[in-house]
């Protein structure tokens, strides 16, 4: 795969805790090939918590711009996992998307 960072093996815990700190954008996580599948979707589902953050703060007035990051983020956990369930989320704005509401399995080819 031309251009993809590297990660040490010492530095793939913190690439799953930070992901933008590594990756430049989620589909770059889904194309690493020095991360398993599970550990995609866990800087994947980490990813997701910050993007939700930033919606929201966007969304009552803070500095920025909604670039769709969280849509990304979604579809890059979906493409791991199938479909997700974004009908059942918390109360309030920041989703509190439970685990459950990603498959365990392998999302099927088409």
């Amino acid at each position: 795969m031309p251009d993809q960072k590297r990660i040490a093996p010492s530095e793939i815990e913190e690439a799953i805790q930070a992901p933008a700190s590594f990756f430049a954008t989620p589909e770059e996580v889904l194309e690493h090939s020095e991360l398993t599948r599970e550990q995609k979707i866990e800087a994947l589902w980490r990813w997701e918590y910050d993007a939700a953050e930033l919606s929201v703060a966007v969304e009552e007035g803070m500095p920025g711009e909604d670039d769709g990051l969280l849509r990304r983020v979604l579809l890059a956990l979906g493409t791991l996992t199938g479909p997700i369930d974004v009908e059942h989320t918390g109360p309030t704005k920041h989703h509190a998307m439970p685990r459950s509401a990603i498959a365990k399995k392998p999302a099927k080819k088409r």
